[in-house]
């Protein structure tokens, strides 16, 4: 095998540049199912600076580094477990690891050129394969400041266990903004940010429950070594509002006499309509849409840009994979609680506050029914995960407290994570927006889908797909996936 053109220059620690007083914080039942997930790793691709800059980049991107920790203690801690068995992050400015690289034969066209996510781009992080629960004995975060010829990655690698996405990003992008203003000498003393983040503990995701972790700690649930393909499939403005279109506008009228489509549509739009207590039992809407009903019922729920778009990729990763018609797929959407409380959380709460939402369906159905089907079944489960069915998932979680099963072990699964509505591109270090989002290796599997914000905006989306070979090639040869996907 030939070595590696990435040159690690340095590592160092970076401390806080003020003190903390916050004291412990206990991990909720959003966070501890993740001790188990690898460190989130993601970065931002960026041009050399056109001006010259006073110090070297990476000297500037330690002093931002260090003041904007001083905004986010808990990166700079460490995990503890208690006698009693409870874990916690001790915010006692322990520091965070910062490296320095160089990748001098590699240009920006080498890391977003290629049809497929090249493997060097993993290197870019640090803490790869990192499992969460590590944070016990390594540092929280890891910063990774890779030069190239032409351009500059700046890649983070963050415990999961301490940070879901909505969170991780309000760091990102205020490490960016507090570099900016050092860079323009705008503030150099940094007393405020933009978005603080809140770092209370009081919502229903706080809880007694323990959880027991086996000896050495827990493990990735998926297999680390499997062969996949990795590429980035880009979808205009344009294309998803055809998608979106094509979805809402296939109104077909449906007979009553068709009692399975008839049951099901009507179903879900009960399901949206309705609540008949905690079951929320739908047979008297359906007795009632089925007496009162005239023979043409219309379908009427309104499916949204991204659903759409899940709904396109759930087809045709499903028809590549070749499954039997009876086989069970499921599409696990990661969806954030913070508005879905009551009451609801702030929006900048600093931890994990996401729950994996499954839809199931056949096969057979998946394939042979229109998106409109598709898109709707995941639209119905979306719905449905409102306050109530938040609480019931912690409730159940705390009947038997597990870290979270990531992975595709029945060859049917999907895992869709992030969100295109996350400011990936918010952020300017002080020499301009960035050129690209890419993640490394961590919570890599067959079947992984990661959505990102399209870098010109106004509703682009970009996905990152993780595949088997096979399936990946399956999905590159799909009319109609491709006929939205930008090449």
């Amino acid at each position: 095998m030939p070595s590696s053109p990435l040159i690690h220059v340095s590592k160092s620690t970076i401390f806080p540049d003020r003190k903390s007083n916050l004291g412990d914080l206990k991990l909720s039942v959003s966070d501890l199912p993740m001790l188990s997930c690898h460190y989130i790793q993601k970065g931002c691709l960026f041009t050399l600076p056109p001006i010259p800059i006073p110090v070297p980049l990476h000297s500037l991107l330690k002093q931002s580094l260090s003041k904007t920790l001083s905004f986010f203690p808990p990166l700079a801690g460490r995990l503890f477990t208690d006698p009693h068995g409870y874990i916690y992050i001790s915010c006692n400015d322990a520091g965070v690891e910062f490296h320095h690289s160089k990748c001098a034969t590699w240009s920006i066209r080498d890391v977003i050129g290629p049809l497929h996510v090249p493997d060097l781009v993993k290197e870019f992080f640090s803490f790869d394969k990192t499992v969460s629960y590590q944070g016990h004995f390594k540092p929280i975060m890891a910063v990774q400041f890779t030069e190239l010829a032409d351009g500059v990655f700046i890649g983070c690698s963050v415990n999961h266990a301490v940070t879901d996405g909505t969170s991780f990003w309000n760091f990102f992008n205020t490490f960016a903004e507090v570099c900016r203003k050092i860079t323009t000498n705008s503030n150099p003393s940094i007393e405020k940010i933009a978005r603080q983040p809140e770092f209370s503990r009081d919502s229903v995701l706080s809880s007694s429950a323990i959880l027991r972790v086996p000896e050495g700690g827990p493990k990735v649930t998926f297999n680390v070594n499997e062969p996949l393909r990795e590429r980035i499939f880009s979808f205009s403005r344009k294309a998803i509002l055809e998608l979106k279109a094509k979805v809402n506008n296939n109104k077909d009228q449906l007979l009553v006499n068709e009692e399975f489509n008839a049951i099901e549509i009507l179903g879900k739009q009960g399901n949206d309509r309705y609540h008949f207590g905690k079951s929320r039992n739908l047979n008297g809407v359906l007795e009632n849409w089925l007496f009162k009903s005239p023979a043409i019922v219309a379908n009427t729920v309104e499916i949204s840009s991204f659903q759409s778009l899940s709904a396109l990729l759930w087809r045709a990763v499903t028809r590549a994979r070749k499954l039997p018609v009876s086989k069970t797929t499921t599409f696990r959407m990661a969806v954030n609680c913070r508005h879905r409380l009551n009451p609801k959380l702030d929006p900048l709460y600093f931890g994990n506050a996401i729950q994996s939402i499954p839809t199931y369906a056949a096969a057979g159905d998946v394939t042979s029914r229109d998106l409109r089907w598709c898109a709707e079944k995941l639209n119905g489960s979306v719905k449905a995960h409102d306050d109530e069915m938040v609480r019931h998932f912690v409730k159940e979680w705390e009947k038997d407290p597990r870290c979270f099963p990531l992975g595709n072990i029945d060859g049917a699964s999907m895992t869709m994570g992030s969100s295109p509505r996350f400011p990936m591109y918010d952020n300017d270090f002080g020499w301009g927006r960035p050129l690209a989002v890419r993640s490394g290796g961590a919570n890599k599997f067959d079947g992984k889908i990661s959505a990102f914000p399209g870098r010109e905006g106004t509703g682009s989306v970009d996905l990152e797909v993780v595949l088997a070979p096979e399936t990946m090639a399956g999905i590159e040869s799909d009319p109609e996936f491709m006929h939205y996907a930008m090449n």
